[in-house]
Formats: C-alpha cells, sequence, structure tokens
C-alpha cells in the first residue's frame, strides 16, 4: 500500500520512469486511485468524482503506445486532476456547488482540457473547491472541506488546504495526482499551494483560453497548474498555452532585480510567515539577486477602487438566472459576496475599468526596473478549519481571514501580470509561500527565474 500522504515525485522524474520501464501509466494510476480511495486519506472530499474506470482505459492504451515508440508528451501517461469548474466531455460540471449538480453533461472539453488530453494527460478526477471559486478559504459546506497536509493528524488542529482550488491542491499534496489543472482569479492557484507546501503558477490570463470553464470574473480569471515544482509547472503551462512542451532552462540569478513590495502586502503578517521570507530573501541576495526593498503607493487604493470589484460584479452578472430559482441552494458566505456586486451601477463598472488601466499604467516603471516583485502569497499560515464553524462569530472571522489571504495575490490579477508561488519554508513547519510576479506576458521570463529561486529556496528547506 503506498503512503497515502505522500506527493509523486516531479513531472520529469515520472516522465524517466516510464521511459526507462521503471514503471508504467496503469501503475501511476493504480496507486493515485488507491490513494484516493484508501479510508485513511481524504480521497472522498477532495474528488467530486473519480474517473477509475476511464483512468485506467487510458493509462493501458498509452502503455500500448509506449511500447510502440509513441510518446505523446512528457506528461503522457502521468495521473491529472481536474477542478470541478473545467467541462470534460460526458461529465456534468457543477462548480463546487449543488446548483449545478443536475445541469447537463458537457458534450465537449474545455480547450485547456482537450489540449491535456492531447498530450496525453490521465484525468484521474474532478476536484473540489470553494462554491463557484468565491472564496479564497476553499470551504464548501456542500462536500466537505479539503485539508492542508500540516498538522492534519493532530485532533482539532486541522489546517483548510486554501481555495478556491482546494482540492486541486490537496490531490498533489497527497500524491492522487502528480500534477492539477486549477484557475486564479484572485489567488485560487496561489494560495492553496502556499498554505500545502506547492508550487502554483498563475500565468497571464490571455494566454490560455477561457472557454469551457465556469466563469468568476472573466476580467481576471486565470488557469494554471499546481505542482510540486516550477518545471512541473511550466511543463503543464506550456501545454495549456498549446506551445511545445520545452522547459526553460533557469536563468542565473546574478543581477536578477527582485523588488520586495514593503508595505500592503506586508501588513499583519504573521511572525512564522515574516521569518521565512526574510530567510529566502537573504540567501537569493547571497546567490547573487540584486534585492531591494520598494513602495508601490498605488497599491493603498486597492480596497477603495474594489468597493465593488470585478468578482461580485461579474459574477452577479453571470449568476442572475441561477440566483432566481436556486438561490437557497447556495452557500450563505458566497451568495453574499456574489450579492454585493448587485448594487453596482454601469457607471461603477466602468470606473472600475478605468482604475485597473491606471493601476497598471503606473506599474509600468516597476516593470522596466525589476524583473520580479516579490510579497508573501499569503500573510498568514494556514487557519484552523475549527475558527470557521457556521457561527455569527465564525462568520465574522471568515469575512476577515478570506480578505487577508485574497488580498496579495489579488493585486497581481488585478494588475494582469503572471505570478509563481513558491515554497519557502523550513522542513516540517508551516507551510509558507514566497510569491514572485512579473510583467504580463513575461510569463517564460518569470518561470526561469523561478527555477533559479526555487534552487535557492530548496537548499534551506
Amino acid at each position: 500500500m503506498p503512503d497515502i500522504a505522500s506527493s509523486f515525485p516531479p513531472l520529469a522524474q515520472l516522465a524517466a520512469d516510464l521511459a526507462t520501464g521503471r514503471t508504467t501509466s496503469r501503475a501511476l494510476i493504480e496507486t493515485a486511485l488507491e490513494r484516493i480511495s484508501h479510508p485513511a486519506g481524504q480521497g472522498a472530499t477532495v474528488f467530486l468524482e473519480s474517473n477509475a474506470r476511464e483512468a485506467r482505459a487510458t493509462a493501458a492504451a498509452l502503455d500500448q503506445l509506449r511500447a510502440s515508440g509513441i510518446v505523446l508528451s512528457p506528461l503522457a501517461g502521468i495521473p491529472v486532476s481536474v477542478k470541478d469548474l473545467f467541462d470534460i466531455a460526458g461529465q456534468v460540471t457543477r462548480a463546487g456547488s449543488t446548483v449545478l449538480a443536475h445541469a447537463a453533461p458537457a458534450r465537449v472539453d474545455a480547450p485547456v482540457v482537450a489540449r491535456l488530453r492531447r498530450a496525453g494527460a490521465v484525468f484521474i478526477g474532478r476536484t473540489n473547491m470553494s462554491e463557484f471559486a468565491f472564496s479564497g478559504l476553499g470551504l464548501n459546506p456542500h462536500y466537505g472541506t479539503p485539508l492542508s497536509p500540516y498538522q492534519r493528524a493532530v485532533p482539532g488542529a486541522e489546517r483548510i488546504a486554501g481555495g478556491s482550488s482546494s482540492g486541486a491542491a490537496a490531490s498533489v499534496a497527497d500524491g492522487m495526482a502528480a500534477v492539477a489543472l486549477a484557475s486564479d482569479t484572485g489567488g485560487s492557484i496561489r494560495i492553496p499551494a502556499a498554505l500545502c507546501g506547492l508550487t502554483g503558477f498563475k500565468p497571464t490570463a490571455a494566454r490560455i483560453p477561457l472557454q469551457g470553464g465556469v466563469p468568476l470574473a472573466p476580467s481576471l480569471d486565470s488557469y494554471g497548474p499546481i505542482g510540486v515544482s516550477v518545471a512541473c509547472c511550466a511543463l503543464l503551462d506550456r501545454l495549456l498555452a498549446d506551445l511545445a512542451p520545452e522547459i526553460p532552462a533557469a536563468r542565473p540569478l546574478e543581477g536578477v532585480r527582485l523588488g520586495v513590495l514593503n508595505h500592503y502586502v506586508t501588513d499583519d503578517v504573521e511572525p512564522a510567515v515574516a521569518r521565512a521570507i526574510e530567510t529566502a530573501l537573504r540567501h537569493l541576495d547571497a546567490a547573487g539577486a540584486i534585492v531591494s526593498e520598494i513602495r508601490f503607493a498605488p497599491l493603498e487604493r486597492l480596497p477603495e477602487i474594489n468597493r465593488f470589484g470585478f468578482s461580485p460584479i461579474e459574477a452577479y452578472a453571470w449568476q442572475r438566472p441561477l440566483l432566481e430559482q436556486h438561490r437557497q441552494q447556495y452557500d450563505p458566505r458566497v451568495l453574499s459576496r456574489i450579492l454585493k456586486g448587485q448594487p453596482a451601477s454601469a457607471a461603477d463598472y466602468l470606473d472600475l475599468l478605468a482604475e485597473r488601466r491606471a493601476m497598471q499604467a503606473a506599474a509600468e516603471p516597476l516593470w522596466q526596473r525589476f524583473d520580479a516583485l516579490v510579497a508573501p502569497t499569503v500573510p498568514i499560515i494556514a487557519p484552523r478549519i475549527a475558527d470557521f464553524a457556521h457561527t455569527d462569530a465564525a462568520d465574522s472571522v471568515f469575512t476577515r481571514v478570506n480578505a487577508l489571504v485574497l488580498r496579495n495575490p489579488s493585486v497581481f490579477n488585478f494588475l494582469n501580470s503572471c505570478a509563481l508561488s513558491l515554497p519557502c519554508h523550513p522542513h516540517g513547519s508551516a507551510p509558507v509561500g514566497l510569491m514572485l510576479a512579473a510583467a504580463p506576458f513575461q510569463d517564460e521570463t518569470l518561470l526561469a527565474i523561478g527555477l533559479a529561486v526555487e534552487a535557492v529556496l530548496n537548499t534551506i528547506r
């Protein structure tokens, strides 16, 4: 029986093991399925649907192709989880909600799913999430809440995996998938990656097609990977962007200009997070990076600018027909956030668009001055799930903590940049994510820098 709390090795090692015959796709799939079904694990909460029969058949077919000398890509034959946000032909896309549970099955794959399928991905199942992706905490009262690996075995100390891609991160952390397809509107890839000790990449939104996914806020939505390394995320990103599966070489850190944001994103940072980030920055400086603290004052206006915000306005516009018939089925905490968009006027929305354009223009000098900006992915360690029991006091805690975990990553959705979260905590301690962000469409540059940063961080982990 495999270790149910052990993640898979990086994709490159799995591909090498498949190439040399040390393993088979069918063996990898059986390992993933055992971990999903094991009673001591959390597969029943992490997955809303397991594709056991299809996954076994696909793996067997890919093993036969490999025996004939045909390998579709470095991802071929490897188990991949898919967030319950994406259409897979023949399956119902619930988006973590009971509202869509009886919708018609998807007729075709979402483009991102189709691209991974062409590359030989074996879809192991659909992962749980915050309802309609509208929370950074990953709580789901309908299907249960996936947990972070940290302190999971300590009764009463169990921690949330983070959201909205809670099941995606948990599936990778627990070795139920080697890599996960997820979405990020305000941090939904990077938050759970940070809280589960994983790597998550939010690409520049326009690089990856959004069709075939349930939208939260199309102005901000991005689709990308969660994996165990930068190289894993880089490979999946290339495939999602319909590019050749060639991972960029690491960019030497000597002379790389890192701008460390020293306000707004550092407010209310917990000591464990601050220590991990400070240690990481010292080592990056010693490795030759030019580390400079910077203040980008426009960030302080974000709470005022987002009085309504893209997510409530655009989610309300999309959800209106569902709200008319199914309002009572919604998670009340999600419903209240959607309804924040109801009173927004056309003028409010146009003002929001103008404010975003202005802030993106104000950020241009930053992108010219620095190769990447640096911030804590999340300013706190993973909260305990017990803190969010459904009471009036817990609802207040939810509102405050949800806003706090979304604050930092959502900056870079607003700026339309690409962003990467890397684990930087010492081994055995609470997971902490270091976030790197780069200018729009500098995705490959950021991933190349991320590979070098990861090598440094691995020496202190």
